[in-house]
């Protein structure tokens, strides 16, 4: 397993991330590189695992994993993996990494095809009360 200190501007420290509460592996296992190239969550191994300010990442091959180590701003799930929808709404709720969007170049979870729905219908709307939230709604975060 890859340990990196955080680079490129991100740190968990300013993202938490939605993680496994005992293995610490982020957004479930799914590698989060390969939502932008194969277009479909996909399971990591464990043998190309990273960890990165404390929060381990599965990743399906090296090149991915690479990618990720080189631009975590780009990969990481945007508001670390809670449902934008929910966190606009001034509360947290863990995204599905089954229910996701790739928006602007960015990844989101969301909690149901519902609340994905909504955030399809005004993306920005959602982003920006989302953005408006998201410190208080990081303060009520375990």
């Amino acid at each position: 397993m890859a340990v990196l200190t955080a680079m490129s501007g991100w740190s968990a420290a300013v993202s938490p991330i939605v993680t496994d509460p005992q293995t610490g592996i982020a957004i479930g296992g799914f590698d989060p590189v390969a939502y932008f190239t194969e277009a479909a969550p996909q399971l990591g191994r464990a043998d190309t695992e990273l960890t990165l300010s404390g929060t381990t990442w599965c990743f399906r091959n090296e090149g991915n994993r690479a990618a990720f180590a080189d631009r975590p701003d780009v990969y990481v799930p945007q508001f670390g993996g809670y449902d934008p929808v929910a966190i606009a709404r001034g509360t947290s709720v863990a995204g599905n990494p089954l229910v996701w969007l790739i928006s602007a170049e960015r990844l989101y979870f969301f909690y149901d095809a519902k609340a994905r729905a909504e955030f399809i219908a005004a993306p920005q709307r959602v982003i920006d009360a989302a953005e408006r939230r998201w410190a208080d709604v990081r303060r009520t975060l375990p």
